[in-house]
């Protein structure tokens, strides 16, 4: 079972400190939706896969006459009913792989917001051919690694901490073996995995931006691929590795180690932040009040798009 499903994650906190979703790249979505299609149509149903907390499907539904939010973990579809009051919002628990639910040819877009990597596409896309109609679309995307910007001596503490292969602290084991595989290489490069059946989709458009890859400057990234960018209190972005896959599994198999909110001498997120604020000479001069200090943060970033084939 994924770290999501089980009953020790909080789905509550998972919503708090996750990032949101920009107007610019729903509005790219919704452009590439609409494109050739009859100025008359209608806004038809939106399935999303692997909602989460809800937030894509609140964020379309105005563009849409119906929504199916769909997600596999128990606790995510009962926090996404309770941040869901539209009436044309069906949140429901189920899987990419198994649509039986709906009729053929009932969805005019689907997708998947930081979730595609964790699908079984030899049942996923027969399932999606078949309910998806003739014309309609897919956006699937996704982020990844983020960077400080302006404190490149940040990031390689990042990488020590979370995908080191030596204790990134001696005694204290990286948070690399507790990512769940494929699905994380799968998003760490940027989506290449998925191949569209070339049968059933056309129009394919893929957007990304690899800060692992190359630079971690951001001026080499394409603008339209910047769209995952928040000012943040480095509290927030503490709470936003917090929620990582990664580190539930490291917090199961590392009890002892408690965080100091909790009254312990601290976990590797504490050491892990410990050692970023130590880095920077202003934010270590805040004493305990680094949490308050803002950054710009970005995030590498993937888009991948298509269109259903006219059969």
């Amino acid at each position: 079972m994924s770290i999501f499903g089980r009953s020790t994650f909080s789905s509550a906190g998972y919503a708090a400190f996750r990032p949101s979703y920009p107007p610019v790249l729903f509005s790219r979505i919704l452009s590439f939706h609409n494109a050739n299609r009859a100025a008359t149509a209608s806004g038809g149903t939106l399935l999303d896969l692997g909602c989460g907390h809800g937030l894509i499907a609140r964020a379309l539904a105005p563009s849409f006459d119906s929504v199916i939010a769909l997600d596999p973990s128990p606790g995510m579809v009962e926090q996404a009913k309770k941040l869901t009051s539209e009436h044309k919002i069906v949140v429901r628990q189920g899987k990419a792989e198994d649509l039986s639910f709906l009729p053929d040819k009932s969805v005019d877009c689907v997708v998947a917001g930081q979730a595609a990597h964790w699908f079984d596409y030899s049942k996923a896309w027969p399932e999606l051919a078949r309910v998806v109609k003739q014309g309609g679309t897919l956006a699937f995307w996704g982020y990844k690694d983020h960077v400080i910007v302006g404190h490149p001596e940040t990031t390689p503490i990042y990488d020590r901490f979370v995908y080191g292969s030596s204790e990134p602290v001696p005694g204290v084991e990286s948070m690399a073996r507790f990512w769940e595989l494929p699905g994380r290489d799968i998003l760490r490069d940027s989506y290449r995995a998925i191949a569209l059946p070339k049968q059933d989709w056309n129009s394919e458009t893929r957007i990304a931006w690899d800060p692992d890859r190359a630079s971690k400057d951001i001026n080499d990234a394409p603008e339209e691929a910047l769209w995952q960018r928040k000012t943040l209190k480095l509290g927030e972005l503490e709470g936003y590795v917090r929620t990582f896959s990664a580190f539930h599994g490291w917090q199961s198999a590392h009890p002892e180690r408690k965080s100091r909110a909790e009254g312990g001498d601290g976990d590797i997120v504490d050491l892990m932040f410990e050692e970023v604020v130590a880095t920077v000479p202003e934010w270590k001069a805040r004493g305990d009040a680094w949490r308050e200090v803002e950054v710009d943060v970005v995030w590498g970033t993937v888009i991948l798009m298509a269109r259903r084939s006219q059969q």
